[in-house]
Order: structure tokens, then sequence, then C-alpha cells
């Protein structure tokens, strides 16, 4: 079974940094496309960044863009969301999540495997 399975998540002040794993296990496409995603309470799941598996393109959010990372380590099957510059309103759960048709599309509906998330919280 495939699975994702998110790490990295704490506490953090206001300008500082993170960085995010997702570790894929199991018989994974290597079509899939691999999201992040981040919910607070009380609002919508919300796309973040995502990278294609086997091409690298990548796709980020508007808030997000020129702070966050995403990369790719296909030999561990790990992808990782490096967050700088962070901010009080970038605190939410953050979820990983597998995208069979391999895209890196910003509607969480086309996700079909999804981590447990990983709590980022930003202080100010």
């Amino acid at each position: 079974q495939v699975q994702a399975i998110e790490s990295g998540g704490g506490l953090v002040q206001a300008g500082g940094s993170l960085r995010l794993s997702c570790a894929v296990s199991g018989r994974a496409d290597t079509k899939y496309g691999v999201g992040w995603f981040r919910q607070s309470p009380g609002k919508e799941r919300d796309f973040v960044a995502a990278i294609s598996w086997w091409d690298d393109t990548t796709n980020y959010a508007a808030s997000v863009k020129g702070r966050f990372t995403i990369s790719s380590n296909n030999a561990k099957n790990t992808v990782f969301l490096q967050m700088n510059s962070l901010k009080p309103e970038d605190t939410a759960v953050y979820y990983c999540a597998l995208d069979p048709a391999g895209s890196t599309a910003r509607f969480a509906n086309r996700y079909a495997i999804w981590g447990q998330g990983t709590q980022v919280t930003v202080s100010s």
C-alpha cells in the first residue's frame, strides 16, 4: 500500500524557517505528482506547492512563491518543502498528498493519497 508520511513541523518565530518532509513508501507510481496543502481550523484546505515526481515540474501558490521551495530526492522517495520567511498566516496543518495522474494540480480532489498532517505554528 502506498503511503505518504509528513514530518518536520513545529513552532517557529515569524521570519524563521522550517523544512517539511514527505516520505512516500510502497509501490508508488513514478508518474505521481506530490502536493503540499495546508488547513487552519474553520478554513478550507488550500494548495501550497506541488512537484511532478517524474519531470520536476513545480507549481506554487501565490502566497508562498518566493518564500517556499519544493524539491524531491527520488532515490529516497522523499519530497521536501523548504519554508523560509515564515509568517503567522502560514500557521496550519500541512498535508502531503499524491496525485496518481502525475499532475501538479491545485485542487485537493485530484489527490488520492494523503498523509496524516504535520502542525506548523508561526508566532508573531
